[in-house]
């Protein structure tokens, strides 16, 4: 009998150890979870005015700030007051601090004719005629609710006094990633269009 249960007890040690090295290749060999990347949208390139220069003026953008919550790879999701979720699978193409700039210098190159535009970080030839700093106080993805930015602003003519403005925008979304960063890019150029006009008050008090 103790022959037959040593027997028993040997042979399910073996199919345990056989379990857990199945077990061990099966999650060796398993697909981790896919990496998606996303990018702030810029407004489609249009054609200059006729008879308009291109490039009469030249207006730069940044440096800018943003919260350091939101200054990393991966998308934060706000989750509920006071709560936020880091999205590992869901990251930026490239760090917001480029990224803002960038749509903010292509929505004011579409809507104001005559001007060049170009980030800070760019060697842009010439001194600018427009320096515009952003700070960047709220940039929140709210999932099945929508995107929010809130930031001050100034711009900075080369000579004479900055007009300052505030901006607060929110954009309806749904669900998806597709759906959040689709309205983060609606609620930049809602932000341009307030700069833009800043920028023409600015040059129509130039002497």
């Amino acid at each position: 009998m103790n022959r037959a249960h040593e027997m028993v007890g040997l042979a399910l040690r073996r199919t345990m150890v056989l379990i857990c090295g199945v077990l061990t290749v099966t999650a060796g060999c398993s697909t981790p979870p896919q990496e998606r990347f996303f990018t702030l949208e810029s407004p489609p390139a249009s054609q200059p005015a006729p008879n308009t220069a291109v490039g009469d003026f030249l207006i730069v953008v940044g440096p800018i700030t943003v919260p350091e919550v939101v200054d990393r790879p991966q998308i934060v999701l706000r989750t509920a007051p006071g709560r936020v979720e880091i999205a590992e699978q869901a990251r930026w193409a490239a760090p917001l601090k480029s990224e803002i700039p960038r749509v903010i210098a292509d929505h004011l190159a579409r809507l104001l004719n005559g001007a060049r535009t170009a980030v800070f970080a760019e060697r842009a030839s010439g001194t600018p005629d427009y320096r515009v700093l952003i700070d960047i106080q709220r940039f929140e993805s709210a999932p099945q609710q929508g995107a929010t930015i809130q930031a001050s602003w100034s711009v900075r003519p080369a000579s004479g006094g900055p007009l300052i403005g505030r901006s607060l925008v929110s954009e309806p979304a749904g669900a998806g990633y597709d759906e959040l960063v689709a309205a983060h890019s609606r609620a930049l150029g809602a932000i341009s269009r307030e700069i833009a006009v800043a920028i023409e008050a600015a040059r129509a008090r130039k002497p």
